[in-house]
């Protein structure tokens, strides 16, 4: 009987590391220090969301039908898993976009400059 690995220890709840890997079909033993994948240590409610995810093929309306919960709530398990990743969620062209604005509000660019910087982002 095997039992789901926990990736956390119980006691003190920092990552724990594999040590030893056992084939079921002729007994060979690998030892080493091995490390969990980024999504083995994600909470099961967060690989349930991500399982759910991806049966929807990232469609966020269906993903909406199958739990039940509105389009932010998708989108913040989203954002969570994200992070939790190590992502960031900030888009790289959002920042750009309020930094040449306020460029422009500063008198750093002109206008004309402002619209070729935008156009380069796209």
């Amino acid at each position: 009987m095997s039992y789901p690995s926990i990736t956390n220890c119980p006691v003190c709840s920092k990552q724990l590391r594999i040590k030893k890997l056992q084939c079921t079909h002729c007994g060979t033993i690998v030892e080493n220090e091995f490390e969990f994948s980024k999504i083995a240590s994600l909470a099961q409610e967060q690989l349930l969301f991500i399982e759910i995810f991806l049966k929807c093929r990232g469609n966020i309306k269906e993903v909406e039908k199958e739990l039940g919960v509105s389009y932010p709530t998708v989108r913040g398990k989203l954002d969570e898993i994200i992070v939790a990743l190590g992502y960031s969620t900030t888009k790289k062209a959002e920042v750009d976009k309020k930094k040449i604005v306020s460029m422009l509000e500063k008198g750093e660019i002109t206008a004309e400059e402002a619209i070729q910087m935008l156009k380069e982002e796209e």
